[in-house]
């Protein structure tokens, strides 16, 4: 999507959209980076209220 073909209704909306996007990705980075500093799914899963295989399943993946 390109915002000149589809135009947000408000800018400032559009604005904080994309700060939204950034401020997941920048979590679900460290959500990665958690595992890969040795805590488990298990552990990582029971902080996010979830289960294991939930949380692997949703960042597990590069």
């Amino acid at each position: 999507m390109y915002p000149a073909t589809t135009p947000a209704t408000d800018a400032t909306q559009f604005r904080r959209i994309i700060a939204a996007r950034k401020r997941i990705a920048e979590a679900e980075a460290e959500l990665r980076d958690a595992h890969t500093e040795g805590n488990s799914w298990t552990v990582i899963g029971t902080a996010l209220d979830t289960t294991r295989q939930a949380a692997f399943q949703r960042f597990g993946k590069a």
